[in-house]
């Protein structure tokens, strides 16, 4: 059963929003100022030139192949199936490591000492349930979320803004250019979520122009914040900002307004909450359509008919993220997710670059550009999330390759 085109441009733009001003502008300014240190602006616009490279090359696709799966769509069809699966098995994997992130930063922000673990849980179980009742009801619940995420942000720039003339942050560590690349993989993790929009081609009216507009709209908006907010934190906290669990309204504290912190820690919570939203519902759709084509169990291809959802996708999606946050850390929840995407996103540049024709909208650079931009920061990231993530990408490919070659013997056994 196909699923319902009920998406506006609005609806995309907003979804996309949730994902990438999510828990990662709370979140990722600590470990990537102990990266780049004083360098952290260069590897802050370094992640949204190779984001930029990348939203190019899903608007492109996305405008060709207007379904369900986005860069695994797009890899099986520009560039052969075993493409596309590496693509869809680095998204899911990745975005799984993202929403654990996410439930988290929201049990970090509200959860007292000893509960985090159980909110966290309880966020996922919650959110899950709602990308199970309609993806309509998903985007209004997302479009609120993100409004409540810019008010708490336009706080904390506020309060930045009266703090700058007599700031006294502590010295930033020395950059360097390992560790600006290795920052700036650290801070992809907050652009990705104009993926999130691509995979729902199969939901947005009129596809093939709402949804590269929709990615354009909403990079663009997330660049623009994170560039006022990193200055925000670099100029008030400086290097202090490396050790805080909670950067954001550490700002606001140090610059006179303590009265303000329970209203970003708020916001701090609504934004994860809205990226974990948008990034289930996600991992559901491309986990469909992985099942369609046999590279996920099939049991997994059910839409529910009444809510036109997959709902048997999300809550396999569910369970794994409630799994992962019983044994994993934010920060390493971070580096895996950031590798697992940026593998994604090469596979979509490369697809891009096959394209031509009345099909090409951007230059073919951007592709190269993209994709060398992705391969260079996954590399840079911490060894532990490159090694995990590779093995977790091996697994992934030789179950699939045993499962082709069980097939291909069933196909040449005699019968009879």
């Amino acid at each position: 059963m196909p699923l319902a085109r009920r998406l506006t441009l609005a609806d995309a733009v907003a979804i996309g929003l949730g994902s990438m001003i999510g828990a990662g502008v709370f979140t990722v300014w600590g470990p990537a100022i102990g990266a780049a240190g004083s360098s952290l602006l260069i590897a802050l616009l370094l992640a949204g030139i190779v984001a930029f490279c990348n939203a190019t090359s899903s608007a492109q696709l996305a405008a060709v192949h207007p379904v369900s799966g986005g860069t695994y769509a797009y890899g099986r069809a520009e560039l052969g199936p075993w493409w596309g699966f590496v693509a869809g098995w680095c998204f899911v994997i990745g975005k799984l490591a993202s929403c654990a992130a996410m439930a988290m930063t929201v049990a970090a922000y509200v959860a007292p000492a000893g509960w985090q673990k159980p909110v966290a849980v309880a966020a996922v179980t919650a959110l899950t349930a709602v990308t199970c009742v309609g993806v309509t009801r998903t985007a209004r619940v997302t479009q609120v979320l993100v409004a409540v995420t810019l008010l708490g942000l336009i706080v904390v720039l506020a309060a930045a803004g009266t703090a700058l003339p007599h700031a006294a942050p502590a010295p930033l560590p020395p950059g360097s250019p390992y560790g600006v690349l290795q920052a700036a993989g650290l801070l992809f993790f907050a652009f990705a979520g104009y993926a999130r929009i691509a995979t729902m081609g199969e939901e947005v009216r009129d596809p093939s122009r709402a949804i590269p507009r929709a990615i354009g709209i909403a990079l663009a908006s997330a660049l623009v914040i994170y560039v006022l907010i990193g200055g925000a934190v670099v100029l008030t906290l400086g290097g202090a900002a490396e050790s805080s669990s909670a950067p954001l309204a550490d700002v606001v504290t140090a610059a006179g307004w303590p009265r303000a912190a329970p209203a970003v820690r708020i916001a701090a919570a609504t934004a994860a909450t809205g990226a974990l939203l948008a990034l289930l519902s996600g991992i559901g759709r491309t986990s469909l359509a992985m099942a369609r084509e046999r590279d996920l169990p099939r049991s997994l291809t059910a839409v529910d008919p009444r809510h036109h959802v997959p709902r048997r996708a999300q809550l396999a999606a569910g369970a794994v993220v409630v799994a992962v946050v019983l044994v994993a850390d934010l920060r390493g929840a971070i580096g895996f997710s950031s590798f697992g995407v940026l593998l994604y996103y090469f596979v979509a540049n490369a697809a891009a670059l096959q394209q031509g024709g009345a099909a090409r909208r951007y230059p073919k650079p951007l592709q190269v550009l993209g994709a060398i931009g992705c391969v260079a920061l996954a590399a840079s990231l911490p060894v532990s999330s490159v090694m995990i993530g590779a093995g977790v990408v091996l697994v992934g490919v030789g179950v699939r390759a045993i499962r082709l070659g069980r097939d291909r013997r069933r196909r040449d056994t005699p019968t009879g």
